[in-house]
């Protein structure tokens, strides 16, 4: 077996591939594009669903990869575990309906056992298969595997709900008896026992079946194109080849444990507890690459998972010893280390560090909240003379403030308490059950259409043309190729000027004529074909023929609407640029006929001055009339353009590149205008953001610009008469004086709250009452608003008159509950909701101070006298 670098072993897996006629696809961004049931790129082949449900055929049907990925459901045991991680790299090779089991299992068993190529010892190599495979089994044999290396497991069939299935034949490498000090041998693998010889190395799936869940799986029907999908993990291949104790030992982690090693004055030990400094070098892997691809930390989806991994990672550090940011300090190391296949960290080394350091000290402070709390929470229980820390307090710790239940334990212990370890578990799982709830449902491919995915008959698409008279070459109709249609139907032309949606840009809407000029069909959508023909969807009003010639018109008005906010998308992309950073690109896009809408990466709201200079830009170079500029050439020539290539596209070997001047410059498929002064106006109507990290922005040109400029000057003319301006350039200032005059009456007022609350304070305080051991005053006051009664609690708290504090006000047509607490033993939020049906309301707040409102002020009385029976 030949030692190797895991550059090296990346590169002769997509080598050996290559000699076998497969086209190296690049690994693609961690963010999934147009895939709302992932939340991140979590395998080989999730980015190439389309082709393997056939809703796109691929240039060439054999593919390999190496593909960055994430998967987040089992972030805890990154650490602990030898082979666990949270970013990984998944090498495999696919066949898109071309070879199947018999090309699979001899390449796969070539490339691992060959000299020429990894040279792993056949004695050490076991296969499992699906039981009833037998077609697997008998392959295995025929390529040199003895019968007492193949093991059958239930488990070996690959499923995710409709769609592509099949069994898989996993293969597994002998470690020896060192790593199996009971000798307990192949059971471990029969009864898939976990442990550290027989490590997994490669996975086999043939997908051969149409998977259905409402029959059994001896019923699923075969695809009409078998293909073959196969994953093997760069890390644990690496820690094979390499003989190293755990993934963490390999090239991929030690230069980075190294650099812990030298920030922390701690040393790494193979075989001791490192956790650690395993947690530290996985989990600013996933963050510089994810960052670097476009996802930022933030409180909820993919920015959640990375404010998790970052703090985790952070709490570790501080258990080495590292209180100061320093997981910045090892972006660089990262990058080095994966420079040769994914440059784009170092590229965005600046950027990624600068997100990372932010995020550290936004935490470091956090970090010193949590730590409040904690003592907070020691404080309660030694005061009621308790011994164990509560599971709900531990996860509140884990969960809002990332202290690693571990390092709770540790804190716990060196005070003298024990941590309720179930009571952790148990909130643990319900955020677990609240998070599987929240995901989209689906991950499954699409069922495979046979009859889509045999038209290969040639169509084009017109730039140029409005109308032209085409041949109709093909027509299907409920899932059959049919010869003459009528209803709706979806059809192929030889020649189209209906534009396919595609790149945000929508599809194009139209009509058919006949020789006549009569309309027979209404196009009502237009999408790829699996073979990358326009396939209109068609609404037939007579009869369609195959074979015959239509004149085929787009509706003119919706194309020019769609192409002016195209265009200015392109626009405002290279403004984003220029005001924000180049870190602010396209993260999806939709330009329709009334509106566009922009999403783009960006980690804080874009301000009122930023969104006004990128206005100005995008107007700016409409007013200065641009000639708008195609031309076709090569990606490579493109790029040396200067192209920049939109987020998740994939080009193919002819491409368009749209040039507006010097401003801007972009691969794009889609229909433009000709100069940029027929966009005539540009307007940003919304900023907001989207998820962690990503903002949109939606804008209108022409008519719809010109129209909210109207709207918002319709507002100033309504506030201009309101305030009584004679001018409109004099509005502002008399709305500040009303402002001034508004502040000082309210300062009045609250002064005047504070002399009543003060007044009334006496006679109110003295009337204590006590119910359950616990003391009360419950009143009703005189307060012009919720403010004086605050003010009200304000003094008795300095007065401490009494453990609880009720106090109800009739405030023109409403009452106003306020409830007080200085005791822990009553929680002023769980008091208010049980007075508060009392005047048909309803309220909430903290455990010290709580308040609701109600429409019944005659029920004032009756909850006076009902506190003390729900102290």
């Amino acid at each position: 077996m030949k030692k190797m670098t895991s550059q090296e072993v990346r590169q002769m897996f997509l080598d050996f591939f290559k000699s076998k006629g497969h086209t190296i696809e690049p690994s693609v961004s961690l963010v999934p594009v147009n895939d709302p049931t992932l939340l991140w790129i979590n395998s080989g082949v999730a980015t190439l669903k389309k082709y393997f449900d056939g809703s796109v055929i691929p240039e060439n049907p054999r593919i390999t990869n190496a593909q960055k990925a994430i998967r987040t459901n089992d972030i805890e045991n990154v650490g602990k575990t030898a082979r666990h991680h949270t970013m990984f790299e998944m090498l495999g090779n696919f066949s898109i309906g071309d070879y199947f089991r018999k090309e699979a299992i001899e390449w796969g068993f070539e490339l691992l056992t060959s000299p020429e190529w990894y040279g792993f010892p056949v004695e050490k190599l076991y296969m499992t298969y699906y039981p009833a495979d037998q077609d697997s089994y008998n392959r295995w044999i025929e390529v040199g595997v003895s019968p007492d290396h193949l093991i059958p497991i239930e488990d070996n069939f690959w499923e995710i709900g409709a769609g592509p299935s099949g069994p898989d034949t996993e293969i597994f490498f002998d470690r020896g008896e060192a790593f199996d000090p009971e000798n307990v041998g192949l059971k471990l693998l029969a009864e898939d026992i976990e442990n550290d010889r027989y490590i997994e190395i490669w996975n086999i799936v043939l997908s051969q079946f149409n998977a259905d869940p409402s029959v059994p799986r001896s019923e699923y029907k075969e695809l009409p194109h078998k293909n073959i999908d196969t994953g093997m993990g760069l890390e644990r291949m690496v820690a094979v080849i390499q003989g190293a104790h755990t993934n963490f030992e390999t090239d991929l982690f030690m230069p980075i444990i190294r650099q812990i090693e030298q920030l922390s004055g701690k040393t790494y030990d193979p075989y001791g507890d490192n956790m650690s400094f395993k947690v530290i070098a996985d989990h600013i892997r996933s963050l510089s690459f994810a960052i670097g691809d476009g996802a930022l930390p933030g409180n909820e989806g993919r920015g959640y998972v990375l404010r998790r991994l970052l703090r985790r990672a952070v709490m570790h550090g501080r258990k080495l010893g590292i209180t100061d940011t320093f997981l910045y300090k090892l972006v660089k190391i990262v990058g080095e280390i994966m420079q040769s296949y994914y440059p784009e960290v170092l590229e965005k080394r600046d950027f990624i560090e600068k997100i990372v350091k932010r995020e550290e000290e936004t935490f470091a402070r956090t970090i010193d909240a949590g730590s409040k709390l904690f003592d907070e929470v020691i404080g309660k229980l030694k005061t009621a003379n308790k011994t164990t820390l509560d599971g709900a307090d531990i996860f509140k710790l884990y969960d809002t403030y990332g202290f690693p239940v571990e390092l709770t334990e540790e804190l716990a212990e060196d005070a003298g308490f024990t941590i309720d370890h179930a009571g952790f578990e148990a909130a643990m799982k319900a955020q677990q059950d609240r998070a599987r709830a929240a995901v989209v449902k689906g991950g499954s491919m699409n069922k495979q259409s046979e009859v889509l995915t045999a038209l290969e008959d040639a169509s084009t698409f017109s730039y140029t043309e409005k109308t032209l008279a085409s041949r109709l070459t093909a027509i299907v109709q409920d899932d059959q190729r049919v010869k003459t249609a009528k209803g709706t139907a979806q059809v192929i032309f030889a020649e189209t000027p209906f534009y396919a949606e595609m790149g945000g840009q929508v599809a194009d809407h139209g009509v058919i004529q006949d020789a006549a000029g009569e309309v027979v069909a209404n196009v009502t959508d237009v999408q790829k074909a699996p073979n990358g023909q326009p396939l209109h969807t068609v609404e037939i009003l007579t009869e369609l023929f195959e074979g015959e010639v239509y004149k085929l018109a787009i509706d003119q008005k919706r194309r020019n609407g769609v192409i002016k906010n195209h265009t200015a998308t392109h626009l405002l992309h290279a403004a984003l640029h220029n005001i924000l950073g180049e870190h602010a690109t396209q993260a999806g896009s939709l330009n329709e006929v009334d509106f566009l809408r922009f999403d783009f990466t960006h980690f804080a709201a874009v301000t009122a001055d930023e969104l006004a200079e990128i206005e100005r830009q995008v107007n700016e170079e409409i007013w200065n009339a641009i000639d708008v500029l195609t031309v076709e050439t090569d990606v490579a020539t493109a790029k040396e353009m200067g192209a920049m290539a939109l987020f998740g596209e994939k080009y193919g070997k002819v491409v368009r590149v749209v040039t507006i001047g010097d401003y801007s410059v972009e691969l794009c498929g889609g229909t433009h205008v000709a100069n940029t002064s027929e966009i005539g106006l540009f307007k940003i109507v919304k900023e907001e953001g989207i998820g962690s990290g990503t903002r949109r922005i939606m804008a209108v040109t022409g008519q719809q610009a010109f129209e909210a400029f109207k709207a918002q000057e319709a507002i100033l003319k309504d506030v201009q008469a309101l305030v009584k301006s004679p001018q409109a350039s004099q509005t502002v200032a008399k709305v500040e004086n009303l402002q001034a005059e508004l502040k000082s009456a309210q300062k009045e007022v609250e002064s005047l709250s504070a002399k009543i609350a003060s007044a009334q304070s006496d006679e109110i305080f003295q009337n204590v009452q006590t119910a359950n051991g616990t003391s009360f005053i419950a009143a009703k006051v005189t307060a012009t608003d919720a403010g004086a009664l605050r003010n009200l609690a304000d003094i008795w708290k300095q007065k401490n008159s009494s453990d609880v504090l009720v106090l109800v006000a009739q405030i023109g047509e409403k009452a106003n509950l306020l409830v007080a607490s200085q005791t822990s033993d009553i929680k002023a939020g769980n008091l208010v909701k049980a007075l508060a049906p009392f005047i048909d309301g309803r309220g909430g707040g903290k455990p010290d101070m709580a308040m609701a409102g109600g429409t019944k002020p005659a029920g004032i009385a009756e909850l006076l006298e009902n506190v003390g029976a729900n102290l």
